[in-house]
């Protein structure tokens, strides 16, 4: 008997929903051409339910969502809920939680029409970022001193386990070697001032390389990493970082690759549940209009299907993503497209 993936899907906020249903529109018409089952599960986690009842995630919902086979979620943020309520409450909780300790972001260039950098192709820019998604400056430790004094200090502290490193630095080893293009893993990070989180990383980072001898290993201060993805994305092909830098290198990737609406991401846990979004937000002016990129959304399911070894479905997701991209929008930005929301998630559909 064949096996039923249990997916839970999580609209979120804003247009969260809108664009997880162009993408469950396209998981249905993967499922029937690939021959696969699957069975989708939704919940109203976000900003209307905390406005309603008080709660950002009741004390079942962990425990209930460690036994579905992946996440799926919208996008979190309300224009009602002050900001950090939802993000700590439902994502870094979810993240913690489950154990979701990769933060995949693959950075690629579709079309060249839509990046902003001068001469740069679809050749250049395909690399993805790695990023350790449970420890680093978001474990949330930290204390202030003399608070509201003028003698007020502010301790944030970047906590880095050996573990928690090493298993990120693997993964990313792991990753390089199947994705089979360039086989360069680049470390990012801050070694000239950040002398202790980064001296930790570094050692590791060179001690797991020796067991990647196919695989070339370099490093890079994060301020050169940011020039370099301006200048030179053509150099990268997966880069390894801490929680902070990752957050903040893969906007920037997404701008590169065409921007938000494009983008997407992965919060990964290889021995259990991961959970897959678009990383643009929520953007709550535009709800309800039809007018939001969906593609970000649907690139998401891919990734979320090849997770589950569903790779020819994702596969083809991608490659239809790649033709509607090159073929018939005129932009990637909300309302510009050439096409509403809905009409975007039928041509992805068209050209499975």
């Amino acid at each position: 008997m064949s096996k039923v993936h249990k997916i839970a899907v999580i609209g979120g906020d804003g247009t969260g929903p809108e664009v997880i249903n162009e993408g469950l529109k396209v998981l249905e018409a993967a499922a029937s051409k690939y021959n696969f089952k699957y069975q989708t599960n939704a919940y109203d986690f976000g900003g209307e339910r905390y406005l309603k009842t008080g709660e950002v995630l009741p004390e079942s919902a962990v425990r209930e969502l460690r036994e579905f086979d992946a996440i799926y979620l919208g996008a979190i943020g309300h224009p009602g809920v002050k900001p950090g309520i939802l993000e700590k409450g439902i994502l870094l909780t979810l993240r913690f939680a489950l154990d979701q300790y990769i933060n995949l972001r693959p950075v690629k260039l579709y079309d060249s029409r839509f990046c902003p950098l001068k001469d740069k192709t679809p050749e250049d820019i395909d690399f993805v970022v790695v990023r350790e998604n449970s420890e680093g400056l978001y474990k949330g430790l930290g204390e202030f001193k003399n608070k509201g004094t003028k003698d007020e200090v502010a301790l944030q502290i970047s906590y880095n386990t050996r573990k928690g490193v090493e298993r990120c630095i693997r993964y990313a080893f792991e990753y390089s070697r199947k994705r089979n293009r360039k086989k360069t893993v680049t470390l990012c990070g801050k070694t000239n001032v950040l002398t202790y989180a980064f001296d930790l990383w570094e050692r590791v980072f060179y001690k797991v390389a020796k067991e990647y001898s196919d695989v070339k290993a370099g490093y890079a201060h994060v301020d050169a990493t940011c020039m370099w993805m301006v200048k030179n994305p053509e150099w990268f092909d997966v880069i390894v970082t801490d929680n902070m830098f990752g957050d903040i290198i893969t906007d920037l990737g997404a701008m590169i690759q065409g921007g938000m609406g494009i983008a997407a991401g992965g919060n990964i846990n290889p021995e259990g549940v991961s959970m897959f979004e678009p990383i643009g937000g929520s953007a709550p002016k535009y709800t309800g209009k039809n007018v939001i990129n969906p593609l970000a959304a649907i690139s998401a399911l891919a990734m979320l299907l090849n997770q589950l070894g569903e790779e020819e479905a994702a596969v083809a997701i991608d490659n239809s993503v790649v033709k509607v991209v090159r073929e018939k929008l005129i932009s990637l930005a909300a309302g510009k497209m050439g096409y509403s929301t809905t009409e975007v998630g039928d041509l992805v559909v068209k050209n499975l």
